[in-house]
Formats: C-alpha cells, sequence, structure tokens
C-alpha cells in the first residue's frame, strides 16, 4: 500500500484509489479470494445441515437468519453453528501461517505442523490439560506459552550471524522430534481419563466445540490478522534475500522475527482450539499459489484455502461416516499424506529432488 494525491475514487489496472490512499492488487488474486470464500462458505452451509436433524441448504441460511423451521434454531446456532465458525477460523490461521513460514524459509517444508511450532503449541496445551486440568481458556494460554517457548528455542539454536530458512526447517524438525517424545512421556504419566481426553484432542477434532472455542479462534484472528497483513510487503521482500531486502529499506532480522512471533500465534490459537490438525499449513500456500499463479506469499489466498480444507474436511467426516464422530485431523491427514506422496513424485520426476 502506498499514500498518494487522488481527486476521487477510481478503480482500473489493479489500483484502488480513494482520497489520498491508494492500493495495489491482483485482480486474479481477488477473484481467487471471492471464489474460495463463496466455497468455503458451501462448505460450512452442508456441514450444519448434515446430521440426524438434516436440513436443507435453504433451510439453515433461514434459520440464520431467524426465519427457519420449528425446533431448527437449537440445533444450527447452538450445536452445529459453532463448530463450522470454528472450522473456517482455525483453517483460516493454519493458512496464513503456513504462508508466512514457508515464505520465511522459502521452502515448500517450512510449515508450522513440519518445523515444530505446531507441535510446541500442542505440548503447552497438554501440560495445560494433564498437568493442570485445565479449561478451555487455561488450555489457549498453555498452547501460546508452548508455541512461542519453542519459537524461541528453534530461533535461538537456528542464529548463526542471523537466521536462514534452511537452518531454520533443519532445526525445527528436530524440536518436533524432541516435543513428540514429551508428548508420549506426559501420556505415559497421565491417569487414564485425562490420557483419553487428550489423545482425543490430539488428533484434530471439532466435536463438541463451542461458542467459547469459536472466540479462541477469532481473538487470534482479530490481533494477528491485520498484523500480517501490514507486513505481507516486507515478506515478498524477504523472499528475495537478506542483501536486498535492506537495499530496499527493510530490516530482515527484526522483520522475520515478527513475522515468526505473528505466524506462531496463529497456530497456537488455531491448535488451542481444535487441536493440531495436519497438513492444512503445509498445503493451503502451495494450492493457493498454484491458483493465483501470483509471486510472493500469497497470505489471503492462503488463509481462505486453509479455512476451505478444513471446512470441506468437517464435511467430508459427517458425510462419509454418517456422524460428526471422526475427528478432522484424519482426514487431513489421509488427504494431506497423499498430497505430499504427490508433490515429491512431482518433484522427482522434475529432477528436483
Amino acid at each position: 500500500m502506498t499514500l498518494t494525491r487522488s481527486t476521487g475514487p477510481a478503480l482500473r489496472h489493479g489500483l484502488l484509489r480513494t482520497g489520498r490512499w491508494s492500493l495495489r492488487y491482483d485482480p486474479r488474486t481477488v477473484l481467487v479470494c471471492t471464489v474460495i470464500a463463496a466455497l468455503a462458505a458451501c462448505a460450512m452451509v452442508l456441514a450444519i445441515g448434515t446430521g440426524t436433524y438434516e436440513l436443507s441448504p435453504p433451510e439453515v441460511v433461514r434459520t440464520l437468519a431467524g426465519n427457519g423451521p420449528p425446533g431448527a434454531e437449537f440445533v444450527v446456532l447452538d450445536l452445529r453453528l459453532p463448530r463450522a465458525l470454528v472450522a473456517v477460523l482455525a483453517g483460516f490461521g493454519l493458512g496464513m501461517a503456513g504462508a508466512v513460514f514457508q515464505s520465511l524459509t522459502r521452502n515448500p517444508l517450512g510449515s508450522p505442523d513440519i518445523t515444530g511450532f505446531g507441535n510446541g503449541a500442542s505440548a503447552g496445551a497438554l501440560v495445560a490439560i494433564i498437568l493442570f486440568d485445565a479449561g478451555d481458556a487455561q488450555t489457549a494460554i498453555g498452547a501460546v506459552c508452548g508455541g512461542f517457548a519453542t519459537a524461541a528455542g528453534v530461533y535461538l539454536l537456528a542464529w548463526r550471524q542471523g537466521v536462514h530458512g534452511y537452518r531454520l526447517v533443519l532445526v525445527g524438525i528436530g524440536a518436533s522430534a524432541v516435543l513428540g517424545s514429551a508428548t508420549s512421556f506426559l501420556y505415559v504419566r497421565a491417569d487414564l481419563g485425562k490420557a483419553a481426553q487428550a489423545a482425543s484432542w490430539m488428533i484434530g477434532s471439532l466435536n463438541a466445540r463451542d461458542w467459547g472455542d469459536v472466540r479462541i479462534a477469532a481473538l487470534g484472528l482479530v490481533v494477528l490478522v491485520p498484523f500480517v497483513l501490514g507486513y505481507a510487503r516486507r515478506l515478498t521482500v524477504l523472499e528475495m534475500g537478506d542483501d536486498s531486502a535492506a537495499a530496499l529499506g527493510v530490516p530482515p532480522e527484526r522483520s522475520r522475527l515478527a513475522l515468526l512471533c505473528a505466524g506462531t500465534g496463529l497456530t497456537a490459537m488455531a491448535v488451542a482450539a481444535v487441536g493440531p490438525i495436519p497438513f492444512v499449513a503445509m498445503a493451503a500456500p502451495q494450492l493457493a499459489r498454484r491458483v493465483t499463479r501470483a509471486a510472493g506469499p500469497n497470505v489471503l489466498p492462503a488463509a481462505w484455502t486453509g479455512a476451505l480444507l478444513v471446512s470441506a474436511a468437517d464435511l467430508a467426516t459427517q458425510r462419509v461416516t454418517g456422524s460428526a464422530l471422526l475427528p478432522v485431523g484424519v482426514v487431513t491427514g489421509v488427504a494431506g499424506g497423499a498430497y505430499l506422496a504427490w508433490l515429491l513424485r512431482r518433484e522427482r520426476r522434475a529432477g528436483a529432488v
């Protein structure tokens, strides 16, 4: 975004002007975001209408508008809408966090669930659940603390006259292995009831989500999304390398640290709301970039793609099994594993691996 003088509103050639403000944009990216958001909304409506008390999409929309069939208001607004909203919000946060991390590391494997940041948030939440018998708010605090503690440790271990992408990925993978062992130890030390609760949460589940989980997921987005969008230009410049970024007036290490904290916060709040949902943060930015065909981190398209992926996975769990008991993390894990295998096969054919 740049400040310019303008005599009146105008919209042409990817430039929006209103008063003194001007905003450059890619028309294809705007169209892609609109289409993906519409698809996510459709998946959300279909998921809300699925269940023992089945509702058609028009009935769901009428109920949301306050004019639904008898008995539908409780089912839609109190039971199903929080679950659907959490799916969209958590997917949005994971997709944006994945775009930030992959751009910072300049590596498609540099997503928070691969480099340990998601595992750090999960470990922090498990400590709160198992050791302190925490509720929703305390679990969210534990996830945020665990995520930031992991980010600090990985950042310091990867530091060597600055932090470079490949070192961040390698150290993060090591941290992920250590944290996986730590969570296994927590399971062993926990009593049966808490271990079962933690195991259900660790799979990544939207079951029994309520308005408290919606508030947790929404809080992270309200605070961090404007920050990430404000730093999007710096993220694009950082992809050119530290020397080029410094020459263009962008402090590389300070910007990288700020964006690393923002991505960690987005991941931690999503994990606090639904547990770790695998592969969404890795796949969403890559799918978004293929659709937009635009250079740069594509943070907004990646965020909406993440929202669509989680909403579609939630719909699939209910349509395939006939109930909402299957954790959404199972679906994203299977689909993400297939996607990763396809990606590696494609890179091998291209001679990249």
